[in-house]
């Protein structure tokens, strides 16, 4: 994977409704979506040692990034579009690096490292 890759992850907990359903959503874009993106579903418990400082406290939350940089961190709603249109900004280019987002760079950071 490059270094430049779009990374799209979704941090979601297996005990929230809303996530077990937005998990067929997250699967579809995932399969509809080219090779080169790295998605990845985080459960905020399971996987508690990977989020460290980041804290999630409404769902489903979204992490999308290329190479080290985030460019979008937050809640959104549940629906496909709201997801699709994430995903084109994101490969067109049109989401800009967050700026003084440390906590959220330094788990992307831990997910590439995952990744090996």
């Amino acid at each position: 994977m490059s270094d430049e890759a779009l990374r799209v992850v979704c941090l979601c907990a297996a005990w929230c409704g809303v996530c077990r359903d937005y998990r067929a959503t997250f699967d579809a874009a995932w399969a509809e979506t080219p090779a080169t993106t790295r998605f990845a579903w985080v459960d905020i418990e399971d996987d508690a040692e990977l989020l460290d400082d980041v804290d999630v406290e409404n769902f489903p939350t979204l992490l999308i990034a290329r190479g080290e940089h985030t460019l979008f961190f937050g809640t959104i709603t549940p629906q496909p579009a709201t997801l699709a249109r994430l995903l084109q900004g994101a490969h067109a280019g049109e989401l800009a690096p967050l700026a003084a987002a440390p906590a959220v760079d330094a788990l992307v950071l831990r997910l590439r490292a995952a990744d090996g």
